[in-house]
């Protein structure tokens, strides 16, 4: 679903773009009443994608198994990540989706495994999947606004 994939790139563009001034710190920083910081956030987006795109079509996942893990769902922030990880994290947010659009038109997602999400919504085929992946994004990009709005504040 060509559509679904160039919004998801338009808004992680957007996402990148207005977190591209914070410092490391603020990248890294948890505020109270949080339970992860923007870098997570993130690397949570590439790790779900796996999960919602490659997994659920019995595909291994194109990021590396550490990204997947560290970032997937009921995961949090374990240490400081520095530069060169943040940097590559961005790259994978990017890179992952590119790969995703060539396999999309390679049709490798066509053994895809029907599912229901814990909102209750269903997905049959991969672009329900890709449909389901840009609310989800919505909703980490919300996550992260509000965490980037309160760690600006306090330095």
């Amino acid at each position: 679903m060509i559509t679904s994939i160039q919004n998801i790139k338009n808004t992680r563009l957007f996402l990148l773009e207005s977190i591209n001034e914070l410092s490391v710190e603020q990248l890294n920083k948890i505020p109270p009443s949080f339970n992860n910081n923007i870098i997570w956030n993130i690397g949570h987006l590439a790790a779900t994608q796996q999960g919602i795109c490659y997994v659920r079509a019995g595909l291994q996942p194109v990021i590396p198994e550490n990204y997947f893990i560290n970032f997937r769902n009921g995961s949090k922030p374990e240490a400081m990540i520095e530069t060169s990880e943040i940097d590559y994290i961005k790259t994978l947010l990017q890179s992952s989706l590119v790969q995703t659009d060539e396999d999309y038109h390679q049709q490798k997602f066509k053994n895809y495994t029907a599912w229901t999400t814990r909102y209750g919504v269903e997905i049959k085929d991969i672009d329900d999947a890709l449909k389901f992946l840009a609310f989800h994004e919505g909703l980490h990009i919300g996550f992260i606004l509000a965490l980037k709005r309160i760690v600006s504040q306090q330095d």
